[in-house]
């Protein structure tokens, strides 16, 4: 079976999915991670806010190649094809109008959508319809936490018109309970199990994202006890879907 998760960034199908995904490569199916925001940052300056982060990251001014580096080792850890967009991520992206940077602040990472930014969904949804198989199973974001990015992703998959699974984004859906999402949302879940060693495999798929670890967390180590106590109480992810 061929497969496609939908990755808002570089990191987010495996924070979230990632040993669902080398399960399902192992049984024989052909799983893609599709990461929407892997453009490269227009040529204008980026922000003290995007600096900030680049900082903390570690990559210098090479953030995005360093980061398409860390995904494609994640992607062969997990046996998935990555594939990249041209979009680049909200904390690059600029006004078309006055030219002023859409993301300055933590808080615009969570911010109404600004009506400039909607035609970029649009544009996804051409994307997607170019990249993503008729035969294809499509898996995206329920946009959990609700960053903006997030957002984008599941609006335009949901242009579509196709049968779509949604994950729950890890580490924001880390406290909250599935019947809560199935209330609120008006779907269904199902639970896949997870093996101890695709456990494993999941942990190493996010470590290898290392410019990411800090964002979430203060080490590596303190990055695998958070998975394997979300992993614990069903020892598998639940994917949700629309009755």
């Amino acid at each position: 079976m061929k497969r496609i998760y939908l990755s808002p960034h570089f990191d987010d199908a495996a924070f979230s999915c990632g040993g669902v995904i080398w399960e399902q490569v192992q049984t024989g199916d052909q799983v893609s991670i599709l990461t929407v925001c892997a453009g490269e940052p227009p040529p204008a300056p980026i922000s003290k806010y995007a600096q900030s982060l680049h900082a903390r990251w570690q990559t210098g001014t090479n953030a995005v190649k360093v980061r398409k580096d860390e995904n494609r080792h994640s992607c062969q850890i997990l046996g998935a094809r990555a594939i990249n967009l041209a979009i680049p991520d909200v904390i690059y992206r600029r006004s078309p109008i006055d030219g002023l940077p859409i993301c300055m602040s933590e808080a615009d990472l969570t911010a109404e959508l600004q009506a400039v930014e909607t035609p970029i969904i649009e544009t996804l949804k051409d994307e997607l319809v170019k990249n993503i198989p008729k035969d294809c199973e499509i898996v995206s974001p329920l946009a959990l936490g609700g960053h903006v990015d997030h957002r984008l992703v599941r609006s335009a998959v949901e242009l579509l018109g196709r049968p779509v699974k949604y994950y729950a984004d890890f580490p924001y859906s880390a406290d909250l309970d599935s019947s809560q999402i199935d209330l609120e949302m008006g779907m269904h879940h199902d639970l896949h199990p997870i093996s101890r060693k695709s456990l494993e495999t999941w942990q190493s798929s996010i470590a290898a994202h290392a410019s990411q670890i800090s964002t979430f967390w203060n080490s590596a180590n303190q990055m695998r006890e958070a998975v394997q106590a979300y992993w614990e109480p069903n020892q598998g992810l639940n994917f949700w879907y629309f009755p």
